[in-house]
């Protein structure tokens, strides 16, 4: 996965809209994009829709509300008979909290005739200072767990800052810090690492900037809070031409040389680390040309 939209699944018109994007995976959102008045409606909402999806269109998760919200429990029981893809978890503090969201799912596959295990986790963490501190708990928390995400615009409200960019739109250094704590929380736990929203909805160029920002560091995707932003966002996220030949060189070289720790590849030394990062470019590539794989 490359691109993330969030869409209101109380929103029918959004929805709808949402069915033809570009994104590889979207959000159908019960949290914080719908009103408490209207939640009972958008699980209604969002249920139909997963009912009638098409199966090779993007790949649907859910945002429940929190575990702390007495809520989760009503949202869940509203989408998991459409069987979802996954569910993103909001507010979520450390690997325990994806054991518990683990077993409320297994009760629910077992009960909908699903396969167990098969609806994936995104974890939307880093939305409040503690959750720092949990981020080295993810590993082995969950074979469920897809991917890793932070929320910079919750975090600032968390810290009492007053914004979370400077004036030019560059995160300022607490918002850089809870991504760099973000992308090594994924690395550890072997997951996609997910990069935050980018607010702005009508600066591309600032949000290709940001997107090739988070692609350079090892982020693997980015959510996005309108459909004008994915073309952006995938394009940034998809390997070039150039990116996939010189990885397939390095990963051809090491298949004819067996048991070759370095080699010289265009006058160039390569060694281990440069053959995953080839493989990871190739699989990356793989991905994006079937744009939505089902979770396995």
């Amino acid at each position: 996965m490359r691109s993330l939209l969030f869409v209101p699944a109380d929103d029918e018109r959004k929805l709808s809209k949402a069915a033809s994007s570009d994104a590889d995976v979207l959000i159908l959102d019960l949290e914080d994009a719908v009103a408490a008045e209207r939640k009972t409606a958008a699980r209604g909402l969002a249920r139909e829709f997963l009912s009638a999806r098409d199966r090779s269109g993007p790949v649907i998760y859910v945002r429940v509300n929190s575990l702390d919200s007495a809520l989760i429990d009503a949202d869940l029981d509203g989408v998991m008979p459409a069987a979802p893809d996954g569910i993103m978890l909001p507010k979520c503090g450390d690997g325990r909290d994806i054991v518990h969201l683990g077993a409320k799912l297994a009760v629910r596959e077992a009960e909908c005739d699903l396969g167990d295990g098969g609806t994936r986790i995104v974890a939307l963490s880093l939305e409040h200072a503690a959750a720092m501190f949990g981020m080295g708990t993810y590993r082995g928390a969950s074979q469920r767990l897809a991917g890793i995400c932070w929320g910079a615009e919750d975090l600032t409200t968390d810290l009492g800052a007053r914004s979370s960019r400077t004036m030019d739109g560059t995160f300022r250094e607490p918002m850089q810090f809870a991504r760099m704590v973000c992308l090594y929380g994924a690395a550890a736990a072997s997951v996609a690492a997910i990069d935050t929203v980018h607010t702005g909805l009508r600066n591309e160029d600032q949000l290709r900037a940001e997107c090739i920002a988070a692609r350079d560091m090892g982020f693997t995707a980015k959510l996005a809070i309108h459909p004008a932003q994915v073309a952006v966002i995938n394009d940034v996220f998809t390997p070039t031409a150039d990116e996939i030949a010189q990885a397939e060189a390095i990963v051809a070289a090491f298949a004819a040389a067996p048991g070759a720790a370095v080699l010289a590849i265009a006058g160039r030394m390569v060694d281990t680390p440069h053959l995953k990062a080839a493989e990871r470019v190739l699989a990356r590539g793989h991905r994006s040309q079937n744009r939505h794989p089902r979770p396995q």
